[in-house]
C-alpha cells in the first residue's frame, strides 16, 4: 500500500497552512524559558548547559499527541503550560528580508530593509565574497527585526538553488544561473553569511544568526508553461544529469554551506512527489550528505500530492505520506512524529529561541541601526555594479561624457519605475530611486518617455519617441521584462522582448544623432540578436533586477564613474529554442527529439550571447604561469574499460580512488591577468576545463573555478586556482557515477589551453 511503503520517507516536515498566529505588537521578541517564570525554570529543555539533542528531546516528551501534530505546520502555535509562545517557520529573504512570508513584519521602528539586487545578477559578478558579506548582511537585518519584535520566525525560506535550465523559466531570476559549480558556490556563501558562519565556515558550533534554507529539492524549473503547472508536473530526470546538474548545488549547500534547512519541491521526480521520496530526503540529504536540520514542503506541497498528483489515496494518505502524522488511524508509529519534533526544535533551540531572554544571547546586541546602515546600502551599491553586464560596446561609445550641455533622452517602460528594479520576493527597501532620477543627477537637460504604455507594449506611442529621440545628444532606451512577464508560477512562451518593444527600439535607433545605448531589466535572457547587429545600437547594457541601488549603479557605469566587469550567469539564446518544450529535462542533446542541448556545458547551437559574456571599458589578456602537476596517474590494476561508439576509453571511478587520493592529488593553477585598459576594474577570472574526446554525453567544457581581481590600469596579478581531480577532472556516466578518464583535457581561461593529461 502506497502508505506503508512511504511510511518512513520523511523525518520531518512543515506544511503551508492558513497561519492561525495572530500578531501582537510588541518591542521584545518572543522566547522560551523565561528565568522570570518559575514554572519553566526546572524544564531540563530550557537549561543550556545542556546538549541541544538532549533538551530537544525532553521538551518532545513533554507534549500531547494533539501539541505534538500542532507543531508540523509552518505556523506552530503556543504551548502556553510550557510557556512556549507561537512560531511561524515561513520568512523570505531571498534577496533581502522580506515581508512575503509570515514570520516578518515591517510595522514597528524598522519599516524596510536593505534589497539586493535579485539574485541573478549578483551571481554575474562571480565573486563568492560578495555574495557571503550579502548573506551576511541579511542575516543581520533578520536577527535586528527579531530583536525590535518584529518577528515571530527566524527560519527563512532562501537561496533558490535550483538550476537556471530553460531560459522560460520565470522563477531563474532568483537563481544563481545555469552552472552547478555557481550556484554550489552561491549556496554555501549566501548560507555561511546568514547563519553567523565564517566566509571559509568552521565558526558554527550550534548557535545560528538566522537559519537558511535551501529549495526546491530537486529538479524543479517548470512553474507554469502552456498548461504545465509545477504541481502536476512529472520531471524525467536521467541519472546522469541528476549527478552533474540537478544535485550538486544541494550536496554543496548541505555539506559545506551546513544549511539548517531543506525545502522540497512540488514537481515529482521521475513519478514519485519530491516531498514523499524516501530515497531523496533520508537516504540522500541526511544519510549521504549528513544533513541534522528541518526540511519543510513547498506551501501546500503536501495536499498537492493527494489533490493534483493523485499519489496517494487520500488526504489522510497524504499527511503520513509527508508528515507520518497519522497516528490515530495507525499508520505509523509516534516514534516517527517525535523525530521530526526533535529536529523542528533543535532548529529553534539553536537560534536560542529557549535559551531565556535574547538580550543576553550572542546576537541580543544586535539592533536596528543595522538596518539599512551605511555599511549595508554601499554593498548593495557595490554588487549592482558588480553584476551589470555590458555585451556590446561598438566604437567604446559607453561611456558617455560628462558634461552640463548635454542632453539626454530616457525612453523605455522601465525608465521610471524603481520597483521593476526589485525583482520578485523583494520587501520594503530603505530607499527608492528610478533610473530617470539617478540619470537626471548626471544630465540636468534630460527627457523622458515611456514609448509604451506597459512593458507589455501591446500600444506604443512611436512617432513621439522618434520625436525625441531626434532632439537628444544621446538616447537611452530603458526595455526588457517585469513580474507581469516573468514571475513565480509565470513562465514565458517565447524569448523576444514583448509586442512592440523591438519596433520602439529599432525606430529610436534610427532617428537617434548617434548610436542609442540599450539598456535590458530582465532575470531571464531575450533573443536581441536584432539589436546585437544593429549598428545604430552602440551599446547593450544587462542589469537584471538590480535591487534598491540600482538605477545609481546603472547612471555610474554609463558615465564611467565604475568599469563593468559582470558576465553573464546564463546563456543567451535564440528565439527558435522555444522549440524545445520546457518539459523535456535533458540536459544532454538529443538527436531524435530535436533538443540541441542545455546550458553552455551541452548546448551545440547558436547563442545570442553566451554564458561568461562580458565586456568592460579595458580589456583584460590571460596566461598560464604555473600548473604543479600536468600528469595525473591513476592506479592501473584496477582500471575499468568502457566502451563508447566502438572507442575504448579506461577510466576509474572517483568512489573507487577514495577520499584520500582526491585531497592528495589536488593541484595548484597559476594565472597571470593583465588590465590592459586607462581605467581600474575589477575583472572576473573564469577558469574551465574541456575534454580532448567529445561525445558520449560529455560536456562541451565546464566551470572549474572562479575568482575576481582588482587591477589598476596597466597593472597586472597573479591569481591562484587549486583544483581536485575528482572534481574539476572527473564526469557523470550514463547510470550517474563520477568517473576520471584517460587522455587529454584542456584547461582553458579566455583563448588560453593548458593540457592535463591522464593516465591509467
Amino acid at each position: 500500500m502506497i502508505f506503508h511503503k512511504l511510511s518512513l520517507v520523511f523525518p520531518l516536515l512543515c506544511l503551508c497552512f492558513t497561519s492561525l498566529l495572530t500578531r501582537v505588537d510588541s518591542t521584545q521578541p518572543p522566547f522560551s524559558c523565561d528565568p522570570s517564570n518559575p514554572s519553566t525554570e526546572t524544564f531540563p529543555f530550557c537549561k543550556t548547559t545542556l546538549p541541544i539533542s538532549q533538551r530537544a528531546r525532553d521538551l518532545v516528551s513533554r507534549l500531547t499527541l494533539d501539541e505534538k501534530i500542532s507543531q508540523l505546520v509552518n505556523s506552530a502555535p503556543a504551548i502556553p503550560r510550557l510557556g512556549i509562545p507561537a512560531y511561524e517557520w515561513w520568512s523570505e529573504a531571498l534577496h533581502g528580508v522580506a515581508g512575503v512570508g509570515k514570520g516578518i513584519f515591517f510595522n514597528g521602528t524598522i519599516r524596510g530593509a536593505t534589497s539586493f539586487p535579485q539574485v541573478i545578477l549578483t551571481a554575474a559578478s562571480f565573486d563568492s565574497y560578495l555574495w557571503y558579506r550579502i548573506g551576511q548582511a541579511i542575516g543581520l537585518e533578520a536577527r535586528a527585526l527579531y530583536n525590535a519584535g518584529q518577528a515571530i520566525g527566524m527560519t527563512f525560506w532562501a537561496p533558490n538553488i535550483n538550476i537556471f535550465r530553460d531560459p522560460r523559466w520565470g522563477r531563474g531570476q532568483e537563481t544563481p544561473g545555469e552552472d552547478p559549480l555557481v550556484t554550489g558556490k552561491y549556496a554555501v556563501s549566501y548560507v555561511r553569511g546568514v547563519q553567523g558562519d565564517t566566509f571559509n565556515g568552521g565558526k558554527l558550533k550550534g548557535n545560528l544568526q538566522a537559519s537558511a534554507c535551501c529549495k526546491h529539492f530537486t529538479a524543479y524549473d517548470l512553474d507554469n508553461w502552456k498548461g504545465t503547472t509545477r504541481y502536476k508536473f512529472d520531471a524525467r530526470v536521467t541519472m546522469q544529469d541528476l549527478a552533474d546538474t540537478y544535485q550538486p548545488p544541494f550536496e554543496s549547500c548541505v555539506k559545506q554551506g551546513r544549511a539548517s534547512g531543506i525545502m522540497c519541491a512540488y514537481n515529482r521526480v521521475n513519478g514519485i512527489p519530491s516531498c514523499a521520496d524516501r530515497n531523496l530526503l533520508s537516504k540522500t540529504a541526511r544519510r549521504q550528505w549528513g544533513f541534522h536540520g528541518y526540511i519543510t514542503s513547498d506551501c501546500d506541497a503536501v495536499s498537492i500530492i493527494h489533490d493534483a498528483q493523485g499519489y496517494a489515496k487520500s488526504p489522510e494518505d497524504a499527511v503520513v505520506d509527508v508528515l507520518k502524522a497519522a497516528v490515530k488511524q495507525k499508520k505509523l508509529p509516534e516514534s516517527e512524529i517525535d523525530r521530526a519534533l526533535h529536529n523542528l526544535f533543535s532548529v529553534r533551540m539553536r537560534l536560542g529561541l529557549f535559551n531565556g531572554n535574547p538580550t543576553t544571547q550572542p546576537f541580543g546586541k544586535i539592533g536596528a541601526d543595522v538596518v539599512c546602515s551605511p555599511a549595508h546600502q554601499v554593498l548593495a551599491l557595490q554588487a549592482a555594479q558588480d553584476g551589470i553586464v555590458l555585451l556590446k560596446n561598438s566604437h567604446g561609445l559607453l561611456p558617455l561624457p560628462k558634461s552640463k550641455s548635454v542632453s539626454l533622452a530616457l525612453i523605455g517602460p522601465n525608465a521610471n519605475s524603481a520597483k521593476t528594479l526589485l525583482g520578485n520576493y523583494a520587501g520594503p527597501s530603505c530607499r527608492s530611486i528610478t533610473p530617470l532620477q539617478a540619470l537626471q543627477n548626471y544630465v540636468e537637460n534630460t527627457v523622458y518617455y515611456p514609448g509604451c504604455d506597459t512593458v507589455a507594449c501591446s500600444s506604443a506611442s512611436i512617432d513621439k519617441a522618434v520625436d525625441i529621440a531626434k532632439g537628444a545628444d544621446h538616447v537611452v532606451l530603458m526595455m526588457g521584462l517585469d513580474q507581469t512577464q516573468e514571475k513565480e508560477e509565470l513562465d514565458r512562451v517565447d524569448l523576444v522582448l514583448p509586442g512592440r518593444q523591438q519596433e520602439l527600439i529599432t525606430r529610436v535607433a534610427e532617428a537617434a544623432k548617434k548610436p542609442v545605448i540599450l539598456v535590458l531589466l530582465c532575470g531571464g535572457p531575450v533573443d536581441i540578436t536584432f539589436a546585437k547587429y544593429d549598428r545604430n545600437i552602440g551599446s547593450i547594457l544587462w542589469a537584471g533586477y538590480p535591487g534598491e541601488a540600482g538605477a545609481v549603479a546603472l547612471a555610474e557605469v554609463i558615465f564611467g564613474d565604475h568599469n563593468p566587469g559582470g558576465r553573464l550567469p546564463m546563456t543567451w539564446y535564440p528565439q527558435d529554442y522555444i522549440k524545445v518544450p520546457m518539459t523535456d529535462m535533458k540536459m544532454r542533446p538529443q538527436a531524435t527529439s530535436g533538443n540541441p542541448g542545455r546550458t553552455y556545458r551541452f548546448y551545440e547551437g547558436k547563442e545570442v550571447f553566451p554564458f561568461g559574456c562580458g565586456l568592460s571599458y579595458s580589456k583584460y589578456s590571460y596566461k598560464f604561469k604555473a600548473v604543479s602537476q600536468n600528469k595525473l596517474y591513476l592506479n592501473q590494476s584496477s582500471s575499468t574499460k568502457m566502451v563508447e561508439s566502438q572507442d575504448v576509453v579506461h577510466y576509474k571511478s572517483v568512489p573507487e580512488l577514495g577520499t584520500e587520493f582526491c585531497e592528495t592529488r589536488k593541484f595548484l593553477v597559476t594565472i597571470g591577468v593583465k588590465n590592459h585598459g586607462e581605467m581600474a576594474g575589477k575583472h572576473p577570472v573564469l577558469l574551465f576545463v574541456k575534454p580532448a574526446r567529445r561525445g558520449n554525453g560529455r560536456p562541451i567544457k565546464q566551470l572549474v573555478g572562479f575568482q575576481s581581481v582588482i587591477l589598476n590600469a596597466k597593472e597586472k596579478a597573479e591569481i591562484v586556482f587549486e583544483l581536485s581531480p575528482c572534481e574539476s577532472l572527473s564526469r557523470a556516466r550514463e547510470d550517474g557515477l563520477m568517473v576520471i578518464e584517460e587522455g587529454t583535457h584542456f584547461l582553458v581561461v579566455g583563448d588560453e589551453e593548458y593540457p592535463i593529461s591522464i593516465f591509467v
